[in-house]
């Protein structure tokens, strides 16, 4: 497995701190994370993100510890990463991360997905971990090279368009 000279750890981002968010309200989502959170946070992306994981949490309240993590690491608040979910009855979970641009290749990615396999690795339900990736996202398709990922197929997302499936075991 690649390593990363990064170090990074996770802390639950709740849906009260995604709803403050969602009403661009920094202060209050600071107030309930701990943490200071910067404009990449308050994207459309991000945004979308956000209502998508409270409605997600208020279907499937067992998917909460599944779901958004802030990133934190030396300087802070890096990014966001987690899980689409908790994992489906074949044991498999996929993993999403968003590094804030100012943090950007500097290694952080490689950290997360480093970070994201250690931890569904510690779930004993889980047995694999898949990747969805556009074809076009060079970045993301390096980010993962090196970690045992094995092209699986792919699909076409509503939101994203074509995505590539990568798989590896925990």
């Amino acid at each position: 497995m690649t390593t990363s000279t990064k170090s990074v750890r996770f802390v639950e981002l709740t849906s009260t701190a995604m709803r403050a968010l969602l009403a661009d309200d920094l202060a209050a989502a600071r107030a309930e994370t701990g943490y200071e959170l910067g404009d990449a946070f308050l994207t459309d992306a991000a945004k979308w993100l956000w209502q998508y994981r409270v409605d997600q949490m208020a279907a499937d309240p067992t998917s909460v510890g599944w779901l958004v993590k802030l990133v934190l690491s030396d300087p802070g608040v890096v990014g966001y990463a987690g899980f689409h979910g908790p994992p489906d009855a074949a044991g498999m979970v996929e993993i999403g991360y968003t590094v804030d641009p100012q943090y950007r290749r500097q290694g952080y990615a490689r950290a997360i997905v480093a970070a994201l396999l250690e931890l569904a690795a510690s779930k004993p339900e889980v047995h694999t971990v898949r990747a969805s990736i556009s074809p076009t996202n060079a970045a993301s398709l390096a980010t993962i090279a090196g970690f045992g990922f094995l092209e699986a197929g792919e699909q076409w997302d509503e939101e994203d368009g074509l995505e590539l499936l990568f798989e590896r075991p925990v």
